[in-house]
């Protein structure tokens, strides 16, 4: 019995299919690259200033003089301990701290509790109350500069820290109210019920159980917050003036307008009032993205 030949095998040719990935992959090979050369340049325009302002606090008088953006050689710390000295930076921290971290405290506590009556009533008094709050966002705080600086002169806390912290805390709820609301509204309710059903009470099924899940949005309004407080000028300075009581910002304004021709000590001022929210940034950051986009959600 003969056996039936085995055909050769036959080779692949190109055809129409590989002609078309072909062109594919030539017309979508250089866009990843475009991109990242256009991220890369991005990136060198917002890192340049970062870069020219520790630069200058590094360097002395001479190499400032000689070559501004070069990088420092060799680098000086000097600047900064003349800078923590001269601008007073010390009470000036410890004022923003205690305002800051207060006013975040209060925020933090009315933002969420709020939010979580509003994220459960969605209709009636709790959406009414939700839209109020959205005004309080669009609406600039600014028309209301002149009634909140005479309420608070009327209550005597001009120059003092509740003063501030009353402020930065009616200012920035509605932000706060906002980004909590939209993240408990994409929470499973199931979780507080099956805690009520094992005996709890509404505000231990909160804070036992609502407010653990809160993490991704606490550290959003934390840091966006934060921010806010630390860099705000006017208001310190429109509140605090003369008090004794100044922030950072108010510090290193008239820091700056004091030794405005020392420009590595003025720089090195600018690094030490920025550090400390550039590490809370750094710590919470990850939060950021989450959080706000939960609350987008809303």
């Amino acid at each position: 019995m003969n056996a039936t030949p085995t055909p050769p095998p036959v080779k692949a040719r190109p055809g129409r299919g590989h002609r078309s990935r072909s062109r594919a992959a030539s017309r979508h090979g250089y866009g990843p690259y475009v991109l990242e050369l256009v991220m890369a340049a991005v990136a060198v325009v917002f890192l340049f200033p970062v870069y020219a302002l520790v630069t200058l606090a590094l360097k002395d008088p001479r190499q400032i003089a000689d070559s501004p953006l070069a990088p420092p050689s060799p680098p000086t710390l000097a600047n900064f301990g003349d800078a923590w000295s001269s601008a007073s930076l010390g009470p000036a921290l410890v004022n923003s701290t205690v305002i800051t971290a207060t006013s975040l405290l209060l925020l933090v506590v009315l933002g969420s509790t709020a939010a979580c009556f509003l994220a459960r009533r969605a209709r009636g008094v709790g959406h009414g109350l939700y839209v109020l709050f959205l005004l309080g966002i669009v609406l600039p705080f600014q028309l209301g500069m002149i009634p909140l600086y005479e309420l608070v002169d009327g209550l005597g806390w001009l120059g003092t820290y509740q003063g501030m912290v009353l402020f930065y805390t009616g200012i920035q709820l509605p932000f706060t109210v906002f980004l909590y609301t939209g993240f408990i509204r994409a929470l499973p309710s199931d979780y507080a019920q099956a805690a009520l059903i094992d005996g709890c009470d509404h505000r231990q099924a909160f804070t036992r159980v609502v407010f653990p899940l809160l993490r991704p949005v606490t550290g959003t309004v934390i840091i966006l917050n934060a921010v806010f407080v630390w860099n705000d000028f006017f208001t310190p300075l429109l509140y605090l003036g003369g008090s004794g009581k100044e922030t950072v910002p108010v510090g290193v304004f008239a820091f700056v307008g004091q030794y405005v021709s020392d420009y590595g000590l003025v720089f090195a001022g600018l690094v030490l009032a920025a550090l400390p929210v550039l590490v809370v940034f750094a710590l919470l950051q990850r939060y950021v993205i989450k959080g706000f986009a939960g609350g987008l959600k809303g």
